[in-house]
């Protein structure tokens, strides 16, 4: 019997994560409120009995996400706690995230089925035109209501008996069974306006503007694995990217 490559091997969450999920959990449940000061790191470090780098590194994913904001020469404090910000910085699962934002996640699956890739697709995921890929499209819903339309395109050839298989809650997970986990991601987002179709999806008004979002996404290598396309309603969700200069201090350009 083949088992389920879901139940067999799933990815660990890394010390920064835990920390972050925990002082996450700790802003949600008004431990931390708008204002106040974070400890400091060597606190933290003690609480969590982690190094101080694994400190830096979680709370520096909460700064990006918004959660905090750094103070020169005064500290880390709580801002305003964002509604619905997704950054594209990291990937993200969209059940946590809908989750973290006080809210009930939900999936539908539209259409699971094995289908030859478009020349656009093998372009992407580095096969020949005509490979058979996994084809999955979906809805994530926030309180019931539609937020991300999406489809993914996953190589068969990467998955064995697993293509197969039954969709289980993350496509991360499944390519994680399979050891070839999702390392990075490369991502281009514009915006569109719904037609009649996506309109009936997300449950909004034809003409109503959407976040398009194409990505990549590549194993520890740098081998593409997955290629998807999402559907974001704008009033639901804020995406936001976190810009870093690699120009000289005072010369970056705007």
């Amino acid at each position: 019997m083949t088992r389920d490559p879901l139940t067999t091997r799933r990815p660990r969450p890394t010390l920064p994560d835990r920390v972050r999920d925990a002082l996450l959990g700790d802003l949600y449940s008004n431990v931390y409120v708008a204002g106040d000061r974070l400890p400091n790191e060597d606190e933290l470090a003690a609480r969590f009995e982690v190094s101080r780098a694994t400190i830096r590194e979680a709370v520096r994913g909460l700064v990006e996400a918004g959660y905090l904001v750094r103070r020169h020469g005064s500290g880390t404090f709580v801002t305003a706690r964002p509604r619905h910000r997704h950054t594209l910085n990291a990937n993200l699962s969209y059940t946590a995230m809908i989750r973290e934002a006080g809210l009930e996640p939900g999936r539908k699956l539209l259409r699971r089925l094995v289908r030859k890739a478009t020349g656009d697709e093998a372009g992407a995921l580095a096969i020949a035109a005509g490979e058979p890929v996994l084809f999955v499209e979906r809805i994530r819903t926030a309180d019931g209501r539609p937020v991300v339309y999406s489809t993914d395109r996953i190589p068969t050839a990467l998955l064995g008996d697993a293509a197969d298989g039954a969709i289980g809650s993350s496509l991360y997970e499944l390519l994680a069974g399979v050891r070839r986990e999702v390392c990075s991601a490369l991502a281009t987002l514009r915006p569109v306006i719904a037609d009649e179709r996506l309109a009936h999806l997300l449950d909004v008004h034809v003409g109503s503007p959407l976040q398009r979002i194409e990505q990549v996404h590549f194993d520890e290598l740098g081998r593409p694995v997955m290629l998807s396309s999402e559907w974001h309603v704008p009033d639901v969700f804020e995406l936001s990217v976190n810009r870093m200069s690699d120009a000289p201090a005072g010369n970056a350009g705007a």
